[in-house]
């Protein structure tokens, strides 16, 4: 008898041990790292460029996925950065754009719009929260499973990319308000009044220092041979200035360009949102606890940047060359505030972006825009024709067409008919590529393909009754610029590199989904999956 408590004492003990040791085996601090509008081709463009402890350091000890890839339309920065955390698609997370139209309010929304809080740390701007999103993040998932410990804060200078990685269960997420604020805010969703150091953070100066700096290339701007000629006729311009060329003043641009918002169009904003995003890491005491935290980390001025010059400028070039000495700095901060061994990151990005089809034309390849006006003009006309009313179309919005089914049914008409006969008739239209209905997508499984993304991005609740695919390198955008949003491999295919504690020093040339990050980073902190996970586990990426 004395001999089995002995045993039994010696198994509790071991177990005890073994749930300890486990617990010591997860990383103190996780950090997502979500490059807004960052083409996968940028790692091997600029490599020339890059310093050795920024990009390059990840790439060279971590775990590089060189075909990664989103897996539905469409590719915008909410649901990207939703379908990254979450490990699923818009089909059950439901956040199908960063706005929609939804056709129970009747009206167009805006994906974290939520009036029922309040702003915090300024005068607008906060009325926010996550829960039009409708499954759960693997932030949520380590939240529940420490039992509401440790922290998970979300950081960026956009607020649906603060918001909706860091979960439901967030004990805060903060965003840059600009015009005449030029400060971080939040929403009473977390907390009702901001904290000390996020205070002064915002009294610090830093901001104003930013917005006074000029921005001028970081080397010698003959040296980027990577990107085309500064002055093209293919890019935007700030209001204010009469040529696309270096240096920027964005102190003088400031009044006609938003005020302190002209800090998300330049480097300045990157460098903003590292600096906070360290400041908030010294402020919550992150990474130094007994259970693990989490920040959710997103650059969002690469996108500002991108859409404006489109992915083959100067400028493009310059704010990825800043961000690799940005990435270089946060590591180091990390190795001295957390400990070399003590973290993990994955870095990846919520879309890429088409080079600019007025560029790609002047090359010979095949490229375009599609005139939204004639487009709608034309939607119109075919509801004229076949069914005597235009009021049966009710909104266009995101290439889908929702139908008013009231006036529908009043009209005696079938509505699936209705739907088909647009479908139809629209594939006649320039730019457009391929149409359907919700009624095919709801009974028909589409194994691959485009088709299998848009069916991936549909969500029957909310989405439209027609959707429309355009063709490649073919946008509904201005001459300047570019913007993403497709199914094609210039919008879905992104870096992926995960790195720190836990993971493998390697890569891999297959495919993966970029649902997949959700469920391995859940397997590597021992936590249970989103609750609605559609990816798998990359298992060659865990140690």
């Amino acid at each position: 008898m004395k001999a089995i408590k002995i045993i039994g004492l010696s198994l509790l003990l071991s177990c005890g041990i073994f749930a300890q040791n486990s617990r010591l085996q997860k990383p103190k601090l996780v950090v997502g790292i979500v490059v807004d509008q960052m083409r996968y081709d940028y790692l091997k463009r600029f490599d020339s460029k890059f310093g050795a402890d920024g990009f390059k350091r990840l790439l060279n000890n971590g775990y590089v996925l060189n075909n990664a890839h989103f897996n539905y339309i469409p590719t915008y920065t909410a649901v990207g950065h939703t379908s990254i955390y979450t490990g699923t698609t818009p089909f059950y997370h439901g956040i199908i754009s960063n706005n929609w139209y939804d056709k129970y309010l009747k009206k167009s929304i805006y994906c974290v719009d939520d009036d029922r809080y309040e702003t915090v740390g300024a005068k607008k701007g906060g009325k926010k929260s996550p829960y039009r999103m409708l499954s759960t993040t693997v932030t949520d998932q380590l939240h529940l499973a420490q039992n509401m410990s440790g922290k998970t804060i979300g950081v960026s200078i956009k607020d649906r990319s603060a918001i909706l990685p860091a979960g439901h269960t967030a004990n805060a997420a903060y965003w840059f308000e600009g015009k005449k604020e030029g400060k971080f805010i939040t929403s009473t969703f977390y907390m009702n009044k901001l904290p000390k150091w996020a205070i002064d953070f915002n009294k610090s100066g830093k901001v104003k220092k930013y917005l006074n700096t000029p921005w001028v290339t970081k080397y010698p701007i003959d040296t980027y041979t990577e990107s085309i000629a500064d002055d093209n006729k293919f890019e935007g311009l700030f209001k204010g200035e009469k040529s696309p060329i270096f240096p920027h003043n964005l102190a003088k641009l400031a009044k006609q360009n938003g005020g302190y918002d002209i800090l998300k169009a330049s480097p300045q904003g990157n460098a903003l949102v590292e600096d906070f995003a360290e400041a908030t890491i010294l402020g919550e005491n992150m990474g130094k606890g007994m259970f693990t935290d989490f920040l959710a980390l997103s650059f969002s001025s690469t996108d500002y940047i991108g859409h404006k010059y489109g992915v083959d400028s100067k400028e493009v070039e310059d704010v990825y060359i800043r961000l690799d000495q940005e990435i270089a700095d946060f590591l180091n901060f990390l190795d001295t505030q957390v400990g070399k061994d003590n973290y993990t990151v994955f870095l990846t990005a919520d879309h890429a972006a088409v080079p600019v089809p007025s560029y790609l034309n002047s090359l010979k390849i095949p490229a375009g825009y599609i005139d939204v006006k004639a487009l709608v003009k034309h939607i119109s006309t075919i509801a004229i024709n076949r069914f005597n009313s235009a009021d049966i179309i009710e909104n266009i919005s995101n290439y889908q067409i929702f139908l008013n089914k009231d006036k529908i049914h009043k009209l005696g008409l079938d509505v699936n008919i209705v739907a088909q006969t647009l479908a139809d008739e629209l594939i006649t239209f320039k730019g457009i590529y391929k149409t359907i209905t919700a009624h095919t997508l709801q009974t028909t499984s589409f194994n691959r393909g485009i088709l299998k993304f848009l069916q991936n991005g549909y969500n029957q609740k909310f989405s439209g009754d027609v959707l429309l695919i355009p063709m490649p390198a073919t946008i509904a955008y201005g001459h300047t610029g570019t913007t993403h949003g497709t199914g094609y491999n210039y919008d879905t295919h992104v870096p992926l590199i995960f790195y720190g504690k836990g993971i493998k020093k390697g890569y891999s040339n297959s495919y993966y989904p970029i649902i997949d990050i959700a469920p391995t980073m859940a397997t590597l902190l021992g936590v249970e999956f989103p609750n609605a996970t559609s990816g798998k586990v990359i298992t060659e990426v865990l140690k």
